[in-house]
């Protein structure tokens, strides 16, 4: 993503007046810039919203923090792009906030449209840390969305781009995302590395905290995932694929494209592969394969219901 908003040919935000946002606690709940969520009166949390030109620079501005998807659709032009957008959104939710969807409704915004240079519906573009990039211009199924959004996120992830989106609205979890801003100094430095993409500075910095408490939990859990991004860094997806169906009981093999899957969301087929290898060796590779999977299980959290379903299936593969 080589285009930065303020270089020739990226979008000129220049000729888009922004309104004062709305003033008085008695508004309804809103995300950056005054964003309301789609389909919604302000009053719940979502990853999507509705685009205007009062929102539009703050929706631009949170890209520092992580990707945001904007689609531009047309109901009355072509239904099938109100779909994408619609998609889009439910995929975004699916994702807890790794990427954020701004829906740009042409027939009602065309001075976006215009901005954009989008020359026909549906387009979707990537937009990254205020750089933006064109992704395609069809409306794919939803399976297809959900495989290109985890793979885009999975090579982001490898170059250390972890932030996630505060939902949109109001609501507890909007409540509970603020109170995760204020991050404890502890971990500021291994959360520093992370962002800097120095993921084998992050491992040594929540080393350092499980050592010096080994019950800090919090901690424990930003090593588990801070070395699930060491372990796939510069990892090429279909070799590592490839290599896993080739060697079906090759245990690295196999952690490999769990792992893989993991980040890219794949969460259940991650621990159903693990599942599978457990049931089909023994001894020190069963076993391996076996703490590999529990390991998985603290890095997704013990209270997710896939870590609920994994360990029911991991307890009968054992026993």
């Amino acid at each position: 993503m080589n285009m930065p908003f303020s270089r020739p040919g990226a979008i000129d935000l220049s000729a888009l007046k922004r309104p004062a946002p709305a003033a008085g606690p008695a508004g309804p709940a809103t995300g950056p810039g005054g964003a309301v969520p789609a389909g919604s009166s302000g009053g719940g949390s979502s990853y999507a919203v509705e685009v205007d030109e009062q929102n539009f620079q703050a929706l631009l501005e949170a890209s520092m923090t992580a990707p945001v998807a904007l689609v531009v659709y047309s109901p009355s032009r072509m239904p099938a792009s109100a779909q994408l957008a619609d998609d889009l959104a439910t995929v975004a939710g699916e994702l807890e906030g790794r990427i954020a969807i701004g829906r740009v409704d042409a027939d009602t915004q065309p001075g976006i449209v215009q901005a954009m240079q989008v020359q026909s519906v549906p387009f979707v573009a990537m937009v990254l840390q205020g750089r933006l990039a064109p992704l395609f211009q069809d409306a794919p199924p939803i399976d297809e969305l959900r495989t290109l959004m985890q793979q885009l996120l999975q090579q982001l992830t490898s170059q250390g781009m972890t932030g996630r989106h505060q939902p949109f609205g109001g609501g507890p979890a909007a409540e509970a995302g603020a109170d995760e801003e204020q991050t404890d100094p502890r971990y500021a430095p291994a959360e520093e590395a992370l962002v800097s993409g120095d993921v084998q500075r992050a491992v040594e910095e929540y080393q350092k905290l499980v050592d010096a408490n080994p019950a800090d939990t919090e901690a424990a859990l930003g090593l588990a995932r801070a070395k699930l991004m060491q372990r796939t860094q510069g990892v090429d997806l279909n070799t590592a694929r490839k290599r896993a169906a080739e060697a079906p009981d090759d245990v690295d093999a196999q952690i490999m494209v769990a792992d893989l899957d993991l980040l890219g969301g794949h969460v259940s087929d991650a621990f159903d592969r693990l599942v599978g290898l457990v049931r089909r060796t023994s001894g020190d590779e069963r076993d391996k394969a076996r703490l590999h999977l529990i390991e998985l299980f603290s890095v997704v959290g013990n209270d997710d219901p896939r870590v609920l379903k994994g360990r029911q299936n991991l307890a009968s593969a054992l026993f």
